[in-house]
Protein backbone atom coordinates (compact mmCIF):
# COMPACT_ATOMS: atom_id res chain seq x y z
CA UNK A 1 0.00 0.00 0.00
CA UNK A 2 1.11 3.09 -0.96
CA UNK A 3 1.33 6.36 1.76
CA UNK A 4 0.71 9.82 0.27
CA UNK A 5 2.23 13.10 1.55
CA UNK A 6 0.73 16.36 0.38
CA UNK A 7 3.27 19.17 0.95
CA UNK A 8 1.65 23.19 0.72
CA UNK A 9 4.93 25.65 0.75
CA UNK A 10 3.53 28.69 1.97
CA UNK A 11 -0.61 28.24 1.39
CA UNK A 12 -2.63 31.49 1.20
CA UNK A 13 -5.82 30.46 1.15
CA UNK A 14 -7.68 28.95 4.36
CA UNK A 15 -10.66 27.26 2.26
CA UNK A 16 -7.98 25.55 -0.07
CA UNK A 17 -6.39 24.04 2.53
CA UNK A 18 -9.34 22.93 4.47
CA UNK A 19 -10.51 21.22 1.28
CA UNK A 20 -7.28 19.58 1.01
CA UNK A 21 -7.28 18.31 4.55
CA UNK A 22 -10.77 16.72 3.97
CA UNK A 23 -9.22 14.96 0.49
CA UNK A 24 -5.87 14.08 3.14
CA UNK A 25 -8.43 12.59 5.62
CA UNK A 26 -10.44 10.71 2.80
CA UNK A 27 -7.52 8.80 1.59
CA UNK A 28 -5.20 8.55 4.18
CA UNK A 29 -3.10 10.86 3.19
CA UNK A 30 -0.50 12.79 5.28
CA UNK A 31 -0.63 16.44 5.28
CA UNK A 32 2.41 18.44 5.80
CA UNK A 33 2.06 22.87 5.63
CA UNK A 34 5.29 24.75 5.71
CA UNK A 35 4.92 28.16 6.98
CA UNK A 36 4.23 31.07 6.81
CA UNK A 37 0.75 30.65 5.84
CA UNK A 38 -1.86 33.05 4.58
CA UNK A 39 -4.04 32.25 7.44
CA UNK A 40 -3.78 30.81 11.36
CA UNK A 41 -5.17 27.29 11.86
CA UNK A 42 -7.85 28.20 13.63
CA UNK A 43 -9.28 30.38 10.94
CA UNK A 44 -12.89 29.38 10.74
CA UNK A 45 -12.90 29.19 6.52
CA UNK A 46 -10.42 27.02 7.03
CA UNK A 47 -11.78 25.02 9.62
CA UNK A 48 -15.48 25.06 7.73
CA UNK A 49 -13.64 23.61 4.24
CA UNK A 50 -12.15 20.37 6.30
CA UNK A 51 -15.97 19.77 7.88
CA UNK A 52 -15.18 17.04 11.07
CA UNK A 53 -12.54 15.24 10.30
CA UNK A 54 -9.74 17.14 11.58
CA UNK A 55 -9.46 14.60 13.82
CA UNK A 56 -9.14 12.01 11.42
CA UNK A 57 -6.07 13.79 9.95
CA UNK A 58 -2.05 13.37 9.80
CA UNK A 59 -0.93 17.03 9.50
CA UNK A 60 2.43 18.40 10.40
CA UNK A 61 3.57 22.23 10.24
CA UNK A 62 7.07 23.47 9.70
CA UNK A 63 8.76 26.60 10.17
CA UNK A 64 10.15 26.73 6.14
CA UNK A 65 11.12 25.03 3.65
CA UNK A 66 14.36 24.02 5.16
CA UNK A 67 12.83 22.37 8.17
CA UNK A 68 10.28 20.36 6.08
CA UNK A 69 14.01 18.94 4.05
CA UNK A 70 15.76 18.32 7.17
CA UNK A 71 13.35 16.10 8.80
CA UNK A 72 12.42 14.38 5.44
CA UNK A 73 16.19 14.53 3.90
CA UNK A 74 15.25 10.55 1.85
CA UNK A 75 12.14 11.86 0.86
CA UNK A 76 11.30 11.04 -3.17
CA UNK A 77 9.68 14.30 -3.96
CA UNK A 78 7.60 15.18 -6.76
CA UNK A 79 6.58 19.46 -7.62
CA UNK A 80 3.56 20.11 -8.84
CA UNK A 81 4.08 23.28 -11.38
CA UNK A 82 2.50 24.31 -14.58
CA UNK A 83 6.09 24.95 -15.43
CA UNK A 84 6.92 21.53 -15.25
CA UNK A 85 7.43 19.71 -18.35
CA UNK A 86 6.67 16.07 -17.22
CA UNK A 87 2.83 14.76 -16.94
CA UNK A 88 2.06 13.82 -13.52
CA UNK A 89 0.25 10.86 -15.48
CA UNK A 90 3.17 9.10 -16.92
CA UNK A 91 5.50 9.16 -13.30
CA UNK A 92 5.29 5.61 -11.20
CA UNK A 93 4.75 7.12 -8.03
CA UNK A 94 6.62 5.17 -4.87
CA UNK A 95 5.32 3.04 -1.87
CA UNK A 96 5.95 6.29 0.10
CA UNK A 97 5.80 9.69 -1.95
CA UNK A 98 5.57 13.47 -1.19
CA UNK A 99 3.77 15.03 -3.57
CA UNK A 100 4.52 19.24 -3.48
CA UNK A 101 2.23 22.25 -4.02
CA UNK A 102 3.09 25.76 -4.34
CA UNK A 103 0.96 28.76 -3.02
CA UNK A 104 -2.11 29.54 -4.99
CA UNK A 105 -0.79 33.16 -5.97
CA UNK A 106 2.65 31.96 -7.86
CA UNK A 107 2.89 28.15 -7.15
CA UNK A 108 6.60 26.80 -6.36
CA UNK A 109 9.89 29.19 -6.73
CA UNK A 110 11.47 28.67 -10.00
CA UNK A 111 14.43 27.78 -8.13
CA UNK A 112 13.00 25.02 -6.24
CA UNK A 113 11.95 23.40 -10.17
CA UNK A 114 15.13 24.09 -11.26
CA UNK A 115 17.37 22.10 -8.61
CA UNK A 116 14.92 19.62 -9.28
CA UNK A 117 13.97 19.00 -13.30
CA UNK A 118 13.49 15.23 -13.08
CA UNK A 119 10.68 15.59 -10.60
CA UNK A 120 8.80 18.73 -11.50
CA UNK A 121 5.61 17.18 -12.83
CA UNK A 122 2.13 19.30 -14.62
CA UNK A 123 -1.41 18.26 -14.82
CA UNK A 124 -2.32 19.51 -18.66
CA UNK A 125 -4.68 22.01 -19.35
CA UNK A 126 -5.64 24.61 -22.10
CA UNK A 127 -2.27 26.61 -22.69
CA UNK A 128 -3.97 30.01 -22.24
CA UNK A 129 -5.56 29.48 -18.66
CA UNK A 130 -2.67 30.31 -15.52
CA UNK A 131 -3.91 26.99 -13.72
CA UNK A 132 -6.77 24.83 -12.05
CA UNK A 133 -7.42 25.29 -8.19
CA UNK A 134 -5.02 24.31 -5.50
CA UNK A 135 -7.37 21.80 -4.25
CA UNK A 136 -8.13 20.18 -7.06
CA UNK A 137 -4.78 19.74 -8.41
CA UNK A 138 -4.41 17.77 -5.20
CA UNK A 139 -6.88 16.24 -5.47
CA UNK A 140 -6.16 14.86 -8.97
CA UNK A 141 -2.40 13.84 -8.09
CA UNK A 142 -3.65 11.87 -5.03
CA UNK A 143 -6.26 9.53 -6.83
CA UNK A 144 -3.62 9.18 -9.50
CA UNK A 145 -1.28 7.69 -7.18
CA UNK A 146 -4.16 5.71 -5.35
CA UNK A 147 -4.75 4.83 -9.10
CA UNK A 148 -1.06 3.16 -9.63
CA UNK A 149 -2.35 1.02 -6.37
CA UNK A 150 -5.70 -0.17 -7.10
CA UNK A 151 -7.12 2.27 -4.81
CA UNK A 152 -5.70 -0.07 -1.73
CA UNK A 153 -7.61 0.03 1.94
CA UNK A 154 -10.02 2.50 0.39
CA UNK A 155 -13.94 1.72 -0.06
CA UNK A 156 -14.46 0.92 -3.87
CA UNK A 157 -18.15 0.04 -3.98
CA UNK A 158 -21.22 2.13 -3.10
CA UNK A 159 -24.44 0.61 -1.59
CA UNK A 160 -28.01 2.08 -2.29
CA UNK A 161 -29.81 2.74 0.79
CA UNK A 162 -32.95 1.97 -0.96
CA UNK A 163 -32.58 -0.31 -3.58
CA UNK A 164 -29.99 -3.08 -4.20
CA UNK A 165 -27.55 -2.75 -7.47
CA UNK A 166 -28.50 -6.82 -8.23
CA UNK A 167 -32.03 -6.24 -7.78
CA UNK A 168 -32.04 -3.53 -10.80
CA UNK A 169 -32.38 -3.87 -14.42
Amino acid sequence: MKHINIVLHQPEIPQNTGNIARTCAATGASLHLIRPMGFTVTDKHLKRAGLDYWDKLDITYYDGLDDFYQKHPDAKIYYFSTKAKYNYAEVTYPDEVYLMFGKETRGLPEELLAAHPDDCVRIPMRPTLRSLNLSNSVAIAVYEVLRQDDFAQLQTEGALTEYNWEDLP
